[in-house]
């Protein structure tokens, strides 16, 4: 972002000291480092609320491609109805129940299956 270099940034730093003076640097650099601290922050703000509403569009570009592909598909394969259900015919004798297994006596018939 900003290109300075090592030795232009201790030439501020000389110039700083002399300017300012040894006694009020700790303070102002403290300061300077609060306004920046907050700069940064308020940036970072910036960026979040961009991406976020970035996100929000590219989301409802999405969601209108996906909607516009479903109706084009759904136009192109209609529904088929499902055919009615078979009526059972009286002339086949009914299927006999197989006995189900005991589980409390393990036997393969038992007076609890006879209800």
């Amino acid at each position: 972002m900003f290109d300075v270099a090592p030795s232009e940034l201790l030439l501020v730093a000389v110039i700083a000291l002399v300017v300012i003076g040894p006694k009020d640097l700790p303070r102002v650099m403290r300061v300077v480092g609060h306004w920046a601290s907050k700069a940064r922050g308020l940036a970072r703000q910036f960026r979040a609320g961009f991406d976020e509403m970035l996100r929000e569009s590219e989301l409802r570009e999405m969601e209108e491609k996906w909607r516009a592909e479903n109706e084009r598909i759904m136009r192109e394969h209609p529904a088929v109805p499902a055919p009615p259900a078979a009526e059972p015919n009286p002339e086949t004798p009914p299927v006999a129940e197989t006995p189900r297994p005991c589980t409390i006596l393990m036997t393969r018939e038992c007076p609890c299956s006879i209800i």
